[in-house]
């Protein structure tokens, strides 16, 4: 699987998770679904990502080539 891919998993189950956490526990969590998004949109203008760097230390491929 490419990082691309990892990264849409990961980001679509932290927004999951904290939705149903926001339901069951606290609205506050949703504060979390809101910094999700905020990196994603970050993320599309400055090609920077945390979860980027992370997947590459595990040795995890791009599919746009070596960066």
């Amino acid at each position: 699987m490419t990082m691309e891919k990892y990264v849409r998993i990961i980001a679509g189950t932290f927004v999951l998770i904290s939705v149903a956490l926001a339901v069951w526990v606290s609205p506050w969590w949703l504060v979390w679904t809101t910094l999700v998004g905020v990196n994603l949109v970050q993320s599309a203008f400055t090609s920077w990502c945390l979860v980027e760097k992370i997947l590459k230390k595990f040795g995890v491929k791009s599919s746009c080539g070596p960066q």
